[in-house]
């Protein structure tokens, strides 16, 4: 496509755009009486307004039916996991019993590593990439101490090339083989958060299977941003967060994949709690846990209700929508934001930055600064530009299909023309 750095081109664009009325159904945080250049989906999503009539609707019928709001409410709380089911796996390219929205990403990380995390003396090392997300590393960490290995010898970190950014698909795939006797989980993130580099799953799942090892993804910065196909690149499980691209509010509810190839084995461990237990059993009170079919068996608690309706909110437009749809106009408005910031950067000799997000991407473009990269980021945030500063010197941005514009980036890259 050609690009123009003009109000004009960005209005066409924004004519012509099929998606442009989603826009009004999201709070834009305002600047100065007007809407803010909002550039940070990829850490927060912004509050769809049916949001506050979805956490009303349960508020009154707790008020309404107290504990019978579980079964007499107009969404059932004992079943309200599975409202998710559909809307969950046609995000994330799975069967509807494989997804389960339940916890937060962290959680749900370690619930999977206890069942596909399986080491033994002869197979226990875990491959990742260098400079994951902490919780990522923390879990990895504490993973391998727990069956007593020591983080330095069974985690492998995958680091690019020295003078790169990005981690070349060869390079993971040449690591294990590498390892290949010794692999028992290979554990990548989606999209990486830091670059914003989005992986080639599909081919590192069939690697870590081909060695004999299994494959889980962190799909944080992926979901609701990639057109992602789970099921069909058998991948083992994978979880993600609600509120980043999924726009359900901060800290909200986490979704789990577990492929249906292990929806029902009998032999693969896991921690078990009550509202995972067999759904026709679960109010008798038994002894004895007989897990659900699918995802839903790695339950352990039920719904957090009002939690979980702020995602129903954000669920409801996706549905409207598809994530080829998102993708097509995600990859033009990334694109013209690459263009109008290198564009600043040619009239403007004040302005020093690499862009160190690889041509495999999804919303998020990750811009390298020099020494003056805060001074940068304050002046843009000083303007009414919110985007994200990760030390040492990257300011992240993430224009999101669904609120954010092609007007939008015109603006940003107006106002880096005038640091």
């Amino acid at each position: 496509m050609h690009f123009e750095n003009s109000l004009s081109f960005a209005s066409s664009m924004d004519s012509k755009d099929s998606l442009k009325d989603y826009r009004s159904r999201f709070f834009i945080p305002q600047y100065n009486g007007q809407d803010s250049i909002y550039l940070t989906g990829n850490s927060l999503g912004l509050q769809p307004k049916s949001a506050i009539d979805k956490i009303q609707q349960e508020l009154k019928d707790w008020a309404t039916y107290g504990v019978e709001g579980h079964f007499d409410g107009k969404n059932p709380w004992f079943h309200y996991h599975k409202f998710f089911s559909e809307s969950s796996a046609k995000i994330v390219g799975a069967k509807p019993e494989e997804v389960v929205v339940m916890n937060n990403l962290t959680v749900n990380l370690h619930l999977m590593m206890v069942s596909f995390y399986r080491p033994n003396p002869a197979r226990y090392k875990i491959i990742m990439e260098a400079g994951a997300f902490p919780s990522d590393q923390y879990a990895m960490q504490s993973q391998a101490e727990f069956h007593g290995y020591k983080y330095e010898d069974a985690v492998i970190e995958v680091s690019p090339r020295p003078g790169e950014h990005a981690l070349r698909t060869e390079d993971i795939l040449s690591v294990i083989d590498e390892h290949a006797g010794q692999v028992a989980l290979v554990m990548f993130s989606g999209v990486q958060y830091y670059t914003g580099q989005a992986f080639d799953m599909k081919t590192i799942t069939k690697k870590a299977h081909d060695v004999g090892a299994r494959a889980g993804f962190d799909l944080a910065h992926a979901a609701g941003n990639l057109e992602l196909q789970l099921h069909e690149w058998d991948v083992d499980f994978a979880v993600w967060c609600s509120y980043k691209y999924l726009n359900s509010g901060p800290g909200g509810v986490s979704g789990v994949f577990v492929h249906e190839k292990h929806a029902n084995n009998p032999e693969l461990p896991r921690f078990a709690g009550w509202w995972g237990h067999n759904e026709s059993e679960r109010f008798l009170m038994k002894k004895g846990f007989k897990p659900e079919y699918g995802a839903a068996g790695w339950q352990l608690s039920n719904a957090p209700v009002m939690a979980m309706a702020v995602h129903r909110a954000s669920l409801d437009i996706f549905d409207e929508v598809s994530m080829a749809q998102l993708n097509i106009k995600a990859s033009q408005l990334n694109r013209y934001l690459q263009f109008v910031i290198e564009d600043a950067a040619r009239s403007n000799d004040k302005l020093s930055f690499e862009i160190i997000t690889p041509e495999d991407r999804g919303c998020q473009l990750s811009v390298l600064t020099g020494d003056t990269g805060k001074a940068l980021f304050d002046h843009l945030t000083k303007q009414g530009v919110i985007a994200d500063w990760r030390e040492p010197n990257v300011i992240r941005m993430a224009p999101v299909p669904l609120y954010n514009s092609f007007e939008d980036i015109y603006k940003f890259g107006q106002i880096l023309k005038s640091y």
